[in-house]
C-alpha cells in the first residue's frame, strides 16, 4: 500500500538512530568511570624543608619553635617518630629521595658543586617516583630546590615532573632570588623566596584541581643564611634567649649558636607560615578529604648539638677549636652520621586512611618514600626498578606487618674534608667506621646513650666488643651487596 511504503523506509533510521543514543550513552558512561577513576586517586603534596633539625617542630618536643600549620599534619595525621635519611647532605639524600637508592649507587655522595662538579647529576635513565605518577595519569611540579644537577640533561623534567620552578643549584638567597621560571628563563623575583615557591605552588593546585596532581614543594629554607624573613616571623625571636644544647663540652661560643639559633627559628617560622598557606588552599577548594600532605626533610641539622654547627658535614662551634686528628679532615670539620644529622622531623596526612595521632614507631628511611608514593597513589611498582627502599602504608593504616628497624648509613665526603664514612644502626647500637682514616670509628649504646656522647669504640667490655663486631660485620655485608666501591680489598 502506499502508505506503507512510505513508512518503511522511516523505521531503519529511527532504529539506527537508537542504536546510535545507546552507544553514546555506553561510551559516556565509560568516560565518565574513566574520570571518576582518575579523580578517586589521591593528590599528593609533598612538603621538603632543607636542613630542619630533627625536634625542630614544635609538635616533635622542642617547644621554641613557631609551627602550628606543620603541627596540624602532625596532628591530624601520623608522626613518624623513627625517620632517617641514608646520608646526611643535601644532594645524595635528594636522589635517594626520588630514586630510593644509596648515595654510593648512584655516584653522588656529597652535595652537587655547580661550580666544580658542572657534569655531575641524577643520571636520566635512573627511574623515579615521579615518572610513574604521570604514567598513571597524574599532573606533577616540582617547585624550589632540586640540586641533582645543573645541566639541563638533569632537569627536573627529565625525571617525571612535568613542571619546574625554583632552583637548579643549592643555593639561593631568602630575598630577591633569581629563580628558574616555568618557561626555563631564570630572573629575579622581587619577595621572599620561601612565599614565592608557595605562589606558585598554589597555582598549580588551582590549575590542576580537577586532575589527580602530585606537587612537591622544596624549600630551601631553613637552609643558611636565615634572614631576612618577613617581620611578623622575625618578631618572636629577635630578642629570645635561647637555651644551648646539652653536650659533654664545656667550651661552646654560646654568643654564635644564640644567635644563629634566633635566626634560624625564624627561618622555619617562615615556612611554617608557607604551609598553612597550602593548608588554606586545600580547604578552600574543597580537596582536604582526597590529598595527601606530607612534610619532612632532606636531613638533620646540629644547633650546637655535639659541639658543632650543620649536617653531616658539620662545623665545630668551640672556642678554641679541637686540634686536628685526622690528616684528610681540616680542625674546623667533623664530619658525622649522628642521629642529630641523620634523623628528619616527618608526618603524614592522609584524611579516611591515618586515625589522627597515629604515631609510627618503625624506622622508615627516606628510601621508602618512593614505594610508599606508589602504593598510595595506587600505582604498582614495577619489577626491576632497583628501589631500596620499603612500602611502608600498612603502617599508617594501622597494620602489623614484620619491619626491620636497623638502618644503613654512608656519606664519602668530598667537600671540605674526605671521608667514607659507614654505619650501622639498631635500636640498641650504633657503628660508624671510615674507611678513609684507619682507626676513626664510633660504638655507641643507644640504650644507656641516646644522644651519642660516649664513644665506646675502643672499650674492651666483651659486650662492646661484641656489638662493635657484629655491626662492622653487617656493614661490609651491605657494602658488598651494593659494589660499593670504598669496599676494601680481600
Amino acid at each position: 500500500m502506499p502508505s506503507c511504503a512510505g513508512i518503511e523506509p522511516v523505521r531503519p533510521v529511527i532504529f539506527l538512530e537508537i542504536s546510535l543514543m545507546n552507544n553514546l550513552y555506553r561510551l559516556l558512561l565509560l568516560l565518565v568511570g574513566l574520570v571518576n577513576t582518575a579523580t578517586a586517586r589521591p593528590n599528593i603534596v609533598f612538603i621538603y624543608t632543607d636542613d630542619q633539625a630533627p625536634r625542630a617542630v614544635n609538635a616533635a618536643g622542642d617547644k621554641r619553635f613557631i609551627t602550628p600549620n606543620i603541627d596540624r599534619i602532625f596532628h591530624e595525621g601520623a608522626h613518624l617518630t623513627n625517620a632517617f635519611v641514608t646520608t646526611p647532605v643535601c644532594s645524595p639524600s635528594r636522589a635517594g629521595l626520588i630514586a630510593s637508592r644509596y648515595s654510593s649507587e648512584i655516584n653522588i655522595t656529597d652535595w652537587i658543586n655547580p661550580r666544580a662538579e658542572k657534569t655531575l647529576g641524577l643520571a636520566v635513565a635512573t627511574p623515579t617516583w615521579p615518572q610513574h605518577l604521570v604514567q598513571a595519569g597524574y599532573k606533577t611540579a616540582l617547585v624550589g630546590k632540586w640540586h641533582l644537577g645543573t645541566q639541563d640533561r638533569f632537569h627536573p623534567t627529565r625525571f617525571g615532573y612535568q613542571q619546574f620552578m625554583g632552583i637548579r643549584t643549592g643555593g639561593c638567597p631568602p630575598k630577591n632570588a633569581r629563580l628558574e621560571q616555568l618557561d626555563g628563563v631564570t630572573r629575579k623575583f622581587d619577595g621572599y623566596t620561601c612565599d614565592i615557591f608557595t605562589d606558585h605552588v598554589l597555582d598549580f593546585i588551582r590549575q590542576e584541581r580537577k586532575h589527580a596532581f602530585a606537587v612537591s614543594l622544596h624549600f630551601r629554607a631553613p637552609h643558611a643564611a636565615w634572614l631576612p624573613v618577613r617581620p611578623e616571623d622575625w618578631a618572636p625571636f629577635k630578642d629570645l634567649d635561647p637555651m644551648i644544647p646539652k653536650t659533654i663540652y664545656d667550651d661552646i661560643n654560646v654568643a654564635l649558636v644564640k644567635k644563629r639559633t634566633r635566626e634560624y627559628l625564624a627561618a622555619v617560622k617562615s615556612v611554617d607560615r608557607n604551609v598553612g598557606r597550602v593548608l588554606g588552599l586545600l580547604e578552600e577548594l574543597k580537596l582536604v578529604e582526597n590529598t595527601i600532605v606530607i612534610f619532612t626533610s632532606d636531613h638533620g641539622y646540629n644547633l650546637g648539638d655535639h659541639g658543632v654547627w650543620f649536617k653531616g658535614n658539620a662545623h665545630w662551634v668551640r672556642k678554641p677549636l679541637p686540634p686536628k686528628r685526622w690528616k684528610q679532615i681540616p680542625a674546623l670539620r667533623r664530619p658525622n652520621l649522628w642521629d642529630t644529622s641523620l634523623r628528619v622531623p616527618a608526618a603524614v596526612r592522609w584524611p579516611g586512611v591515618i586515625k589522627p595521632g597515629t604515631k609510627i614507631t618503625q624506622t622508615i628511611t627516606n628510601l621508602d618514600w618512593f614505594p610508599t608514593l606508589l602504593a598510595m597513589a595506587g600505582v604498582a611498582l614495577p619489577k626491576n626498578t632497583g628501589v631500596r627502599g620499603r612500602d611502608f602504608t600498612p603502617l599508617l593504616q594501622g597494620k602489623r606487618i614484620p619491619w626491620d628497624n636497623d638502618l644503613y648509613a654512608e656519606y664519602s665526603m668530598h667537600h671540605g674534608a674526605t671521608t667514607h664514612m659507614r654505619a650501622w644502626r639498631t635500636p640498641e647500637w650504633k657503628y660508624m667506621r671510615d674507611f678513609a682514616h684507619a682507626g676513626r670509628e664510633e660504638l655507641y649504646d643507644l640504650k644507656n646513650d641516646p644522644d651519642e656522647f660516649h664513644n665506646l669504640a675502643t672499650s674492651t667490655a666483651a659486650r662492646h666488643v661484641a656489638a662493635k663486631a657484629d655491626l662492622a660485620r653487617r656493614i661490609l655485608q651491605q657494602m658488598t651487596a651494593l659494589k660499593d666501591p670504598v669496599l676494601p680489598s680481600r
